[in-house]
Formats: C-alpha cells, structure tokens, sequence
C-alpha cells in the first residue's frame, strides 16, 4: 500500500501546484542526498499502485542516531528548500520528534557550520518544517487509526496458508501450530484467528491464565472427541505468559503431543506475510490518506503540530502525531506492568471488539438456562462472500444464549415449502472460508407466497427471523412487515444483515461480499492491464456487475489506476466521452502507452459497453486499439477476503444479541408480540459505528426503481478517482465534495 500513497500524495501535490521530490532509501537517502533526491513528476508514479517492492526504498531509522547525522538530513532538506514533508513509510515516528525539537536550532548555528552547507538566508526562510505522516505496518500496532497501511493487505497471505493448512490437517488428522508477526501487538494473530476459527490463540495483550496448558489440552482433546479432524492453534511472535515469559510454537507443539499424542506440527509464516499484492482496502486506503496528507500540508502553518493521517470508520483523519506516539507507548507499559486488560482496551475499541467475540465462539459453552425463544436464518438473494460467515456466528451466538435455532434452504421459497431444521454448535463448522451459500439462496420474495410463509412460521414458532442477503432481502423483510395488519403470526423480531457484492442496501455503508467482490475485479483488470506490458498503445474497457450501483466499478477503479469509471450515479453525457478519448489520446504519447475503462453494467441505457468500445476504437483509430472483458460472475465466486469473515462474522454476533434483547421486551404472557417498526431493523456499519436502521424509515430513502439507497457515501470517493486519472477537476470542487461528505 505504500506505492498508492506515494502515488496519491505525488499527484495531488503537483496538482495544487507544488514541487514534489521523492527520497529513496528513506532516512538514508536524506543523510546522502545527492541523486536520492529527485523531483516527481506525473508519470514517476505510473503504473506503481499494483507493485509488491516500495519503489523509493526503504531504510530504518533510530533516534538514537548521532545528532550530526541527523543534522545532516535537515540541512540537506534545507538546502533543498524543502519546507514540507510526508512520509508514509513505518519506522518513522521517533522523526518528527528530534525533527521538530532541533529544527530551529539549525538556523541559531548556521554562523558556525561549515561554508556552503547551508546559507544564512536559507535557513532564515526555511527555519520550521511541517510533517505528515502514514502509518505503515503490517502489524497494526499504532494507537490512533483503525487500520495501517499493510495490514489488509497481509492477512490475506495469512488466511491463504491457514486455508492450504486446513486441507491437510483434515486429511491427516493434524494439530497445526501457526506462528503470525506481531511482536509487540497481536493484531494479525486475532482477526486471523476470528477469521479461521481457530481452537486456539496467544496475542501479548492478553496472556493466558496460569494453568492454561492443562485447559488448552483439555478443549483440544474435546473438540476431536466430538468429531472435528483437526485443530488449528495460532500465536503471535511476541505471546507471553502471564509472568511475561516467551511462549514459543514449538513448546506448544510439544506440548500437545507429550499430553495428547496428536500428530502436529509447526508453520512459520515469516516474511511472507509482507509480500504480495496490496489488498483494494490498502490501496483505497493509501489513496485516501495521501490526498489527505497533501491537503494538510497546504493548511499547515509555520506552527502546526506534527500530525498523522489516520482512518476513523471510513474517514480519513488528522490527529496530533506524538499524542499518538504517547498512546502507542502506554499500551506497551500496561503490558509490560501486567495490566494486561487495560492494554487491550488501551488497542482500540475494535481490538477488544474483536477479542470479545473470539471468545464468545472460540468454545461452546453451555446456556445458563434454556430459552423460550426460536429464530430462523437464512439466505435470500444473489450469494455473495461472507454470508456463511455471518450464518455460523448467529447460529453458535443463539446457541450460547440457550435459544432453539433453525436454519431454511433457499431463502424466503424453501420457508415457505417448509424446508426449516434445527442446528447445532457443530453443524457450522468449516464454514468460515467457504464461499456461496452454503443454506441455498433464491431472490423469491414474500409476496409470491405470503400464507405458506405464515404458516411455517406458525408451525416451527418461529419468533426471530435473521435475514442474511442483498436488497431482495431488505425488501423482503419490509414484505413481512407491512403484512403485520393481515397476520399476527408476523409479529415477531426480524433483522436483516446486508450481504450483496452491490453494496447496494440501505442502512449501511459496506455490505459482506463487496470486499470479496472488489479484491476479485482488481486481481483481474491487474492480469489484464499486465498483459499489455508487450502490446503498446491498447486500450481496455471492463465492465463490473453491481446492477446500478456504482460501487464496485468505482472502488476498483482507484484501486487499479484506471482511467474513467463510468457509473449510474455520476451521470456523463457524450462530451465527457470525447473528453477521455482525448485524454487517452495525450496518454499513448507517453511511456504508459495503455489504458483501462471500467464501465458498471446499467450506468447509461444507450452508452453500453459494445458502444463505448466502438467509439474508443473509431476515436482511437491509428493511436490506439481496444478490448473488451466483461468480468461477469468471477466477482460472486471465490473464498471470503479476511474483511469479510471478520465482517460477518460480527454482524452475526451483533444482529442475534439485538434480536435476544428486543424478545425480551416483546415477550409478555407466554407469547412473543413485536409490532413497532424499531423490531424489524438492517444491521450495518454506518460511519464507525455498527447501527440498526428500521426497515419503514429505511423505506423513505430508497428508490425502488433502481434499487439504491437515495444517498450513498463512496460517491465522494468519485472526486479522488478522477483527480489521480489527470482529468480536468478544480481543487475548489474536490475541497467542497469533502467538506459536503463531512
């Protein structure tokens, strides 16, 4: 992700009309200056947003450095004239501390350094210097920010050998111990953990009780005895016990086979987890948040604080860099001091968030009494990645609460055909990674066959109904409820999770699935952009799914450096395609002699994609030729990015704890009775913060025809995407497109 935020920050810095130099070799690069400083331009950052290798380098750095040294690097920026700097590089936050301490100090010297190294009238103009800064690490492990550059972008690699791991181990009947990074925060560890489901997990924050050895053996040997082929046990390379002693994965492994006899064995994971493609998240991410740095530079006076972009729900942030630091600091003391819940509180809301959950779902544990409470799952609509994510958390979450689950095939159709079953703890084990549906989905709605609904629902007793699906979903639960007047059967807790590779539900900003969706597109336009490596001057259009939506076509836009990604909701006329015919053609006059289009599959009902490709290609005619790929439904398929395990397999646990807390309220003489619009809700992450919108009020803001919530957040991401492609949009416009997002 670090390339996109060169990319991002080098862009819109020669946009709003500043010089921007790149550094190689980071820190290094500064003390040698000379040939590791050169100036940007447009096309130095080309074609870099899909690369693995930083391609300015980089260099640790430590503070503990010789202050001549690192005097060097100031009069080196110094004489360059460089007033402003971003970093988005990790290892840099001790920087700004001795930067901005020692900074005015170069200019009270400068009448006793060496001649030519500085002048007296440079350092007079220059005498203060403005930081931004990006956390990158894959670790997650800096206060402040949900999410840094890199971490989405490692857990795949993760999840993709816990997924390889768990073939074998099945096979074999295995025990795998898998040691993740994290030496000083257990990030990695947890969400893959959460994502895996694994039996087991050491993070540093949150070292095991004394004895842990005997209860680990005791629900490993539990969990084969009730049928299960394997265990996974994950540990972060900086696990602890509770007298701050290392736990290493071969005493765990050695552990288990002394005491259980269970083949096992041990996987590092290493530096693979550094390596490979950035994630779309990381990509959007990086993007976002070097605009952002950019635009805090311009603001900035000679007396603004150092700050660090961060990323607070799904927007970018500026926060005061060494509070912070300070924050970062205090987690590693509670910990080293054995205040180990104060560190986990100390990580993040989400951290502990994320902890919580784990444990709720790590082991079965017994109801403390038996509930009079019966809920359904299941699955309406077109599949889409992380449904059977969200479907195995409700169903062990309802079991925890001592409720009687059922699960129906098909979606709204087999509940009508009566095709309902109870389920158990181990029903839904291993559906973590699987992609689809594992219930069936069908897009049939209530209306079709309301009465045989009814009495289903009347014959199982059913008196929650969790819905897990895209907008036939939603729209099928507000069915249900505007059926109420008619059937008192009806009158029961119904929740829908938004799960469409659309993203298209109103409710919430991000539905299960869309990640999934957009990691897919990307991976194919980077295959097909690659493939022009050795054919010059070609032109590719793509066209996404999402319906009318946008999204997808949008997001995978920024996220591949594409040209023009056209879509329903930003409208575009016939000039605005001679427009990106003239830009492409300006572009084959380049070194990056290709191009790509995406185009959302109903964003024009005239201008399809047969036509766009025909006009590019009669416009383009002797400059440039083009392609046409329609991804179709590669973009449904495929096995759930970590994003959306994790996901769902929150929304799961929160949608079924709301809908426990309103059959308490509802339920009065033996019989459950919820006719309140707040007792049918969509579930959805809104801003920062997981909300329940009821689906009557929701109603207001739809537009039916189209299948669209009337207001969509991402459309500001629109402004970013066309400013990084090098069109023609003014900084008055992007800076009013934010201010009205905020």
């Amino acid at each position: 992700g670090m390339n996109a935020a060169v990319r991002a920050v080098t862009r819109m810095g020669i946009y709003v009309g500043a010089k921007v130099f790149l550094i190689y070799e980071g820190y290094e690069g500064l003390v040698e200056g000379g040939d590791n400083i050169k100036q940007a331009n447009w096309l130095s950052v080309s074609n870099i947003i899909q690369l693995v290798r930083i391609t300015t380098g980089l260099w640790w750095v430590s503070p503990s450095q010789p202050r001549g040294c690192r005097w060097r690097c100031l009069r080196v920026v110094r004489s360059g004239g460089l007033p402003r700097c971003c970093d988005p590089k990790e290892g840099w936050a001790p920087a700004p501390r001795w930067w901005g301490r020692e900074c005015p100090e170069i200019t009270r010297v400068v009448a006793v350094t060496p001649p030519g190294q500085i002048s007296e009238e440079v350092a007079r103009e220059n005498c203060r210097l403005n930081i931004v800064g990006l956390v990158g690490s894959i670790d997650n492990d800096f206060c402040g920010t949900d999410m840094t550059i890199g971490t989405d972008s490692a857990l795949p690699r993760i999840m993709e050998v816990i997924d390889a791991i768990t073939t074998t181990a099945q096979s074999h009947q295995r025990t795998f111990v898998l040691e993740v990074m994290g030496r000083h925060c257990g990030y990695l560890a947890l969400v893959s953990g959460l994502a895996s489901g694994a039996d087991w997990l050491f993070i540093p924050e949150s070292p095991p009780e004394d004895g842990w050895e005997d209860l680990m053996c005791e629900r490993l040997g539990e969990t084969r005895s009730r049928g299960s082929r394997l265990n996974i046990i994950i540990i972060a390379e900086g696990a602890i016990d509770r007298s701050g002693k290392p736990i290493s994965s071969n005493y765990v492994k050695d552990l288990v086979v002394q005491r259980l006899g269970f083949d096992t064995r041990v996987t590092v994971l290493g530096h693979v987890q550094r390596g490979g493609t950035p994630s779309a998240f990381d990509r959007v991410l990086s993007s976002k948040m070097g605009m952002e740095a950019v635009m805090a530079l311009l603001e900035a006076t000679p007396d603004t604080p150092a700050c660090v972009v961060s990323l607070s729900g799904n927007q970018s942030v500026r926060l005061a860099l060494m509070e912070c630091v300070q924050v970062t600091k205090d987690v590693q003391k509670a910990m080293d001091e054995k205040r180990f819940e104060e560190a986990i509180q100390l990580r993040g809301r989400s951290f502990e968030n994320n902890w919580n959950i784990y444990k709720l779902l790590a082991h079965q544990k017994p109801a403390q009494e038996k509930s009079p409470f019966s809920m359904a799952i299941l699955n309406v609509g077109a599949p889409a990645a992380g449904m059977n994510a969200a479907v195995r958390s409700a169903v062990r979450i309802g079991i925890c609460q001592g409720h009687t689950i059922y699960v129906v095939s098909d979606g709204f159709e087999g509940l009508a055909k009566g095709q309902v079953r109870e389920v158990g703890w181990h029903d839904v084990a291993g559906w973590l990674g699987r992609g689809g549906s594992m219930l069936g989905t069908k897009r049939t709605l209530p209306k079709t066959c309301m009465e045989k609904i009814v009495e289903n629902v009347r014959k199982f007793n059913i008196q929650g109904l969790l819905v897990i699906g895209g907008f036939e979903a939603y729209e099928g639960v507000l069915q249900l409820v505007e059926a109420r007047g008619q059937y008192e059967e009806l009158c029961i807790v119904m929740c829908v999770i938004p799960a469409t590779i659309s993203n298209n539900v109103p409710g919430t900003d991000f539905s299960l699935g869309s990640d999934t969706a957009v990691n897919a597109a990307m991976e194919s336009c980077d295959r097909i952009k690659q493939s022009a490596s050795g054919t010059k001057r070609r032109v590719f259009i793509v066209e996404t799914m999402g319906g009318y939506c946008g999204y997808l076509s949008t997001v995978t836009g920024i996220a591949v450096g594409a040209d023009a990604a056209y879509v329903y909701e930003d409208p575009f006329t016939i000039h605005d395609l001679k427009a990106n015919v003239e830009h492409l053609t300006d572009k084959m006059k380049t070194d990056i002699q290709r191009g790509l289009v995406l185009r959302n599959e109903k964003c024009h009902e005239h201008y399809t994609t047969e036509f766009l490709y025909n006009l590019y290609s009669s416009e383009g005619k002797g400059i440039f030729d083009c392609r046409i790929n329609v991804l179709g439904h590669l973009q449904q398929g495929g096995a759930p990015t970590p994003f959306d395990r994790n996901y769902g397999t929150k929304l799961g646990v929160k949608a079924v704890l709301w809908m426990s807390e309103k059959l308490q309220q509802v339920y009065s003489k033996g019989r459950v009775f919820a006719n309140s619009g707040d007792t049918a809700c969509v579930i959805g992450l809104r801003k920062k913060v997981v909300a329940f919108s009821p689906v009557t009020e929701l109603k207001k803001v739809t537009d039916f025809e189209h299948r669209l919530p009337q207001e969509q957040w991402w459309l500001n991401l629109r402004l970013m995407l066309k400013m990084l492609a090098n069109y023609q949009i003014s900084l008055t416009e992007y800076i009013s497109g934010q201010m009205e997002h905020v």
